[in-house]
């Protein structure tokens, strides 16, 4: 969603009229509605909603993936749109790849092409790699995966253009099939949504989940956990203990609020960062929402916490898309990432300093200490980033737009004519 929400206002500027097709709210399961977004959309976008089957009813069968749910009854709407209208080019964003599947088929029946957005890689061997329980369980990931590898070949040979938010993704894709070409893909990371604050005005989350105010110090994490940030969890809650050994004082007062940490909706979701703060008992300071908020009341935690947190993943192609919101809520910061991920980068580039790194688990005694050192005891988190709006400039979701509409320009230059009706 938050690629397409970015680039949506600025797409006709480059003489792109855009149709949204989209599963509705009402099917997607453990959706959150936020009004406020809407103002960020043009209304003169036109936006398609379809719908499928509800979760309530699959999970009995014991399923809740939404292509199965809707892929169907999306792909039918979509049969309709490019039935009864002219279109240039289908740009897929999103991170449920089933529906990437329609790409092929849209190009043969219609004669459009079609770009790729890959927020996620498709195939991914993290989790084997490292021995850890993927998402949903290891029955269902390695379904999808078998069913991946069958599909994605034809999706990607026949793509116009694919787009990604890690430089990573194009090296992965060229591993798995020689013929890919990474050259050819976009880098585009996720724009710097420039006009959310100012949305945001005094916008205040019905019932607040943080008491700001209180006298103590908080700190906010808005985002996906999971067990591949357990490094960085488990780095950060040593280094506080060992901070609060020394002063308790100082300590005592301290926060670390989790929010929207799970994707499973109620109440299928599970707590990641308690579990890592039970480990290192540190329980008592630590609290989390594990099902997700409403953007505009995740910016509201974010605008009014004493410090934010970047919580990395130990895989190093992992690209967080709260980097430019948490710049832009201009509040002191600690990012704790994966030396080779896409965040550090930028973050070398814009002059940011308030970053840690690490390699692996045996890195986790000298970054608690260095955490526990630059961060608690230097007393880091008085000091809010020093950045120039200017800084920004190549990363705001403006120009990222106009580079999107170039490689749309090229995937649809020569496409082939449309199937006789």
């Amino acid at each position: 969603m938050q690629r397409t929400r970015t680039v949506l206002p600025y797409l006709e500027l480059h003489g792109w009229e855009a149709t949204v097709l989209a599963v509705g709210p009402d099917w997607v399961e453990g959706a959150v509605i936020d009004e406020l977004l809407l103002k960020t959309i043009p209304a003169s976008i036109r936006v398609v909603r379809a719908g499928g089957l509800k979760a309530r009813w699959t999970r009995l069968a014991g399923f809740g993936n939404l292509w199965l749910r809707c892929g169907r009854a999306l792909a039918a709407a979509g049969d309709r749109l490019l039935q009864s209208e002219s279109f240039d080019l289908v740009f897929f964003s999103t991170t449920q790849f089933g529906f990437f599947r329609l790409g092929p088929r849209w190009r043969r029946q219609f004669g459009v092409p079609y770009v790729l957005d890959y927020q996620d890689p498709w195939i991914s061997p993290y989790y084997h790699e490292n021995k850890v329980r993927p998402p949903g369980g290891y029955a269902k990931f390695a379904l999808s995966q078998w069913t991946a590898r069958r599909i994605e070949p034809d999706v990607l040979r026949h793509a116009s253009g694919v787009v990604t938010v890690s430089a990573a993704y194009g090296a992965m894709l060229k591993r798995q099939y020689p013929w890919f070409q990474p050259e050819n893909i976009l880098l585009l990371p996720f724009g710097v949504a420039e006009t959310d604050f100012a949305v945001l005005g005094d916008h205040r989350p019905v019932r607040p989940l943080i008491a700001f105010g209180d006298g103590n110090l908080h700190y906010v994490y808005a985002g996906r956990c999971g067990p591949d940030m357990r490094i960085a969890l488990t780095s950060l809650f040593r280094a506080f203990k060992a901070y609060k050994t020394r002063n308790p004082e100082e300590a005592a007062k301290v926060r670390f609020h989790f929010i929207g940490t799970d994707y499973a909706p109620p109440p299928l979701g599970r707590d990641w960062a308690l579990p890592i703060a039970r480990e290192e008992n540190v329980t008592e300071f630590v609290s989390e929402h594990r099902y997700r908020v409403p953007y505009f009341d995740a910016l509201y935690y974010l605008k009014n916490a004493d410090a934010l947190l970047g919580i990395g993943s130990n895989d190093p192609t992992y690209s967080a898309s709260k980097f430019f919101p948490y710049l832009l809520a201009r509040r002191p910061f600690l990012f704790i990432f994966h030396e080779n991920s896409p965040v550090i980068a930028f973050a070398k580039k814009l002059g940011i300093t308030s970053f840690f790194t690490f390699r692996t688990v045996a890195d986790i005694p000298s970054l608690a200490d260095e955490l526990e050192q630059r961060w608690f005891l230097n007393h880091s988190w008085k000091h809010p980033p020093t950045l120039d709006l200017e800084t920004f400039r190549p990363y705001t979701a403006q120009l990222l737009t106009a580079k999107l509409a170039e490689t749309f320009d090229r995937a649809s230059e020569g496409a082939p004519r449309p199937a006789e009706q």
